[in-house]
């Protein structure tokens, strides 16, 4: 039987379990947490405001303009809205629907690549859904995942361009650039002009991965596509940022990029920060046998177009961010289909068939697994220091008992797979059933530290009774959505008086630390949050206070 037809006939199994494990993803956290403070509360906050308000071009955020991220995450959510009513649920499974269409496109992207070698593209988006970044990221409400989208889509119409030769119909030629082009808007559209550090790089190293010479056609055609692309998105930027004003255009066509880029005051790391935190990020497959010995075999494929076009798409863009001052580790997000294309591929190419696995080959992940559930079965045992969290105590023992019986049992099972598929779809799984267990008992422990939809709706009760209520500190808009909320009066320690003494039958919401005791006895409402406690006080407790400090 041919390689092409043993595809067919395992293809579509295998994507029925890959849909399996994507489910597991998307809806077990669906079900199980709420948004987590403090990014998937800010943002579903932004869309909720922009609900409120009916608005489409400028995002706000506690009656804020908003102007840290373009639109359309906030769309998309918005939109969802207007279709089934303001719910929990829709902007969390955005990122879900956008991973599921990007283990599309990788698996299509696989093809135009390695056609022949299919199981590349049957294989590699398990890989990709079960990297340890990719697996937190697919229920999360942030962009990355979007941006990948678009990454990917703009890659696949540089390949076809590449692939198709001159007796290709010019409308062919141009609906592909097109697709580079609507890569580009959505990119923008997404996270801003970052989508040119993922396309451009690799576009204009053709000439070091196609194996035909390079017009200037091309590179004219990068030109114009790009311009195409940054025009669909200007007709959003331009009249938003009439709208928002000069500090809003200002933000949106330079802070969001170069400030961030040179003189970022947040994430600040060094330079080879990202290096070792890529080994967890690609786990399990940065520790699993096959993909380390053929990362050896990387130079014997060096000249192959298609691994050199992986490589001039995945190694700009890991420099570039390096020396970029702001550093967060889903900023790589988009860049890890080209790591599992790759590891894909030269574990395809360099693989015997119907081999007997050496146990080698999961000694790394099983160690991982044992250690893990050897130490969160440890913590649930055994009394921890006072001043460890509080949550911590409340860890379940099943935690650390589910990963020592995955640890031995995949060391057991591993051994019997003689199929490269069967390994690869049984150490994915495994991954994604680590990657579940192990956030959600942490989240079931922790949960009442970071779930703060209680203490929302008490503050939507006070709103809804016409009590003036104001945020003590930095607001990140933690509240707005999960309580329905209108802006809240931000207020900081230095104006605190004043306000309690113009607003004296006001409330506020106040952070106190949690071995202040005497706070519990003032505060109204208040609840464990993160290391120390928040609680909405009436301002007659700390007006007298005011008092005598100004006497």
């Amino acid at each position: 039987m041919s390689n092409n037809n043993t595809f067919k006939e395992y293809f579509p199994s295998t994507t029925l379990w890959l849909i399996a494990l994507w489910s597991l993803l998307v809806f077990v956290p669906l079900f199980s947490r709420n948004f987590i403070q403090i990014d998937e509360t800010r943002y579903v906050s932004v869309a909720w405001e922009m609900w409120q308000r009916g608005e489409w071009l400028v995002p706000h955020l506690n009656g804020e303009i908003y102007h840290h991220k373009p639109p359309l995450l906030f769309w998309l959510i918005k939109l969802g809205w207007l279709l089934f009513g303001v719910n929990e649920w829709w902007p969390r499974l955005i990122s879900g629907l956008f991973s599921l269409a990007c283990l599309g496109l990788t698996a299509h992207l696989a093809q135009q690549l390695w056609p022949q070698f299919p199981k590349v593209a049957q294989l590699a988006p398990f890989i990709l859904l079960s990297c340890l970044i990719w697996s937190i990221f697919t229920s999360a409400t942030m962009f990355d995942v979007l941006l990948t989208f678009w990454v990917l889509l703009g890659l696949i119409g540089l390949v076809r361009v590449w692939q198709w030769g001159p007796e290709t119909s010019g409308m062919k030629i141009l609906g592909s650039w097109g697709l580079f082009s609507l890569a580009i808007a959505g990119g923008i559209l997404t996270k801003g002009p970052v989508i040119f550090l993922h396309l451009l790089p690799v576009a204009l190293l053709a000439r070091n991965w196609q194996n035909i010479p390079i017009k200037s056609s091309w590179y004219l055609a990068i030109l114009g596509s790009s311009l195409t692309g940054a025009i669909l998105a200007l007709s959003w930027a331009i009249p938003a940022g009439l709208a928002g004003g000069e500090e809003y255009r200002q933000a949106i066509f330079w802070g969001q990029t170069a400030h961030r880029m040179v003189d970022s005051f947040a994430h600040q790391h060094p330079i080879w920060w990202y290096l070792p935190l890529l080994l967890l990020a690609g786990y399990p497959w940065t520790m699993w046998g096959p993909s380390l010995y053929n990362w050896k075999n990387l130079t014997h494929h060096y000249t192959e177009p298609s691994v050199r076009f992986i490589l001039a798409w995945l190694l700009p863009v890991l420099l570039g961010f390096s020396l970029i001052s702001g550093k967060q580790l889903h900023y790589l997000l988009p860049i890890f289909p080209a790591f599992t294309l790759l590891i894909t591929y030269l574990t395809v190419r360099n693989s015997q068939p119907m081999t007997q696995p050496r146990w080698q080959e999961i000694a790394g992940i099983t160690t991982v697994t044992l250690s893990l559930g050897s130490l969160f079965l440890g913590i649930s045992l055994w009394t921890m220091p006072w001043h460890l969290p509080t949550w911590i105590s409340a860890l379940s023992p099943w935690i650390g008992s589910s990963l020592i019986l995955i640890g031995l049992g995949i060391s057991v099972v591993y051994r019997y797979c003689a199929h490269l598929s069967t390994r690869i779809i049984l150490v994915s799984t495994v991954a994604i059933g680590t990657s579940l267990i192990i956030p959600l008992g942490l989240l079931k422990a922790a949960g009442p530290a970071y779930d703060l939809s209680e203490i929302s709706w008490k503050i939507k009760e006070l709103q809804e009774k016409g009590e003036v209520i104001a945020h003590l500190g930095d607001y990140h808009g933690q509240y707005q959505f999960l309580g329905r909320l209108q802006p809240l009066p931000v207020i900081d320690e230095y104006q605190m008086c004043t306000w309690l003494l113009k607003h004296p039958d006001s409330y506020l919401i106040f952070y106190f630390p949690r071995h202040e005791s005497v706070w519990h006895s003032w505060v109204s409402d208040n609840q464990y949050y993160r290391s120390h406690y928040v609680g909405i006080l009436p301002a007659q407790m700390l007006s007298v206070v005011c008092l005598k400090s100004m006497l």
